[in-house]
């Protein structure tokens, strides 16, 4: 019978054995097998582990066979299954770690993109003020010409005084 409680805003706890692991020990052990598990190596050798399993079960006699062809290989079935049910959890496993690590590479990556453009961006205003300040600076050619008029309008000038000079 199920004790009712008086306090509903809460869950009820759960009662759970004291099981510890190590979750980032256990990912990467499942991407360990994982990785091995999508490999020539691994598919030559099971492969290799069934043709001897039917070999062991075909060719001898039949007080030898422990898996016979007559019972449809029920053993090896079973050691495929059993394979089988603990490959996919732990290739799901692997891919969900990966998923997490390409999504954190994927924000890092985001982020120095958005530090990049705000850098781009700062440059470029930087550089256009630099511009809008060259434009007001005076060129050698310009400087040249101003001097060659003031040279001009002093060589006039001397020549003024010195012909007032002369006159007096």
């Amino acid at each position: 019978m199920v004790k009712r409680r008086s306090d509903l805003t809460q869950p009820r706890q759960r009662r759970r054995l004291d099981l510890t692991y190590d979750s980032d020990a256990f990912g990467r052990f499942s991407e360990s097998i994982a990785r091995y598990l999508g490999t020539a190596r691994f598919l030559v050798w099971q492969t290799g582990v069934i043709i001897i399993w039917l070999a062991l079960n075909l060719i001898p006699p039949a007080r030898w066979q422990f898996d016979p062809w007559g019972r449809g290989l029920v053993l090896l079935t079973l050691v495929l299954s059993l394979q089988a049910s603990y490959a996919a959890p732990l290739i799901l496993l692997a891919q969900n770690r990966q998923e997490r690590r390409d999504r954190v590479t994927a924000e890092q990556d985001r982020e120095v993109a958005e530090r990049t453009q705000a850098d781009t961006e700062f440059l470029a205003r930087e550089i256009a003020s630099i511009r809008l300040s060259l434009a007001d600076v005076v060129t050698g050619e310009e400087l040249r010409d101003e001097l060659d008029t003031l040279v001009q309008a002093i060589e006039r000038l001397t020549a003024r005084l010195d012909a007032t000079t002369d006159t007096e």
